[in-house]
């Protein structure tokens, strides 16, 4: 499925370089959050109660840990792929791939962050809190990250500006 017209004169060329520029500042946004919740992640284990958790309570916390790494990688790869292919000429390719690439860190950052609501909820105010908000936190995340921009994406009517 290929693109819609932008309604801007530009050529193919200047439209994936305005694409790839687009996408990089997106993943300038994503990825400090990512760094942020993996380095708190990391030090967790060190902390004096932290062999005090339940069996839930570790399975959601290395569950939490694997999905922030999965989003770290999948959000870095597109930096990886552009320097290992750098001049091939493929840049269509390079932001097609870097996309998926994107959207799929996202859906593990969201995952990730739900888990991290959902381990620090347990801990704090135990189980019918976690269960209120972690649910909140999928809804949050499959709204405003899924439901929003795909409604816009499906829909063929302009923006309402007023």
């Amino acid at each position: 499925m290929s693109d819609p017209p932008s309604g801007r004169e530009e050529s193919e060329g200047e439209r994936l370089d305005r694409n790839l520029g687009e996408l990089l500042q997106e993943l300038r946004v994503a990825l400090p959050g990512v760094q942020v919740l993996f380095a708190f992640l990391l030090a967790v284990p060190f902390q004096q109660n932290f062999n005090e958790i339940t069996p839930f309570q570790e399975r959601v916390y290395f569950a939490t840990l694997l999905f922030t790494a999965i989003s770290a990688a999948l959000l870095i790869s597109p930096t990886t792929y552009h320097r290992l292919n750098f001049r091939r000429q493929n840049k269509e390719e390079l932001v097609l791939v870097s996309n998926r690439l994107a959207i799929a860190g996202m859906i593990f950052l969201a995952l990730a962050m739900t888990g991290a609501i959902m381990l620090i909820t347990n801990v704090l105010f135990g189980t019918a809190a976690t269960i209120v908000f972690s649910t909140a936190a999928v809804v949050l995340f499959a709204v405003f990250w899924g439901a929003l921009p795909l409604r816009r994406r499906l829909s063929s009517a302009p923006l309402d500006r007023g």
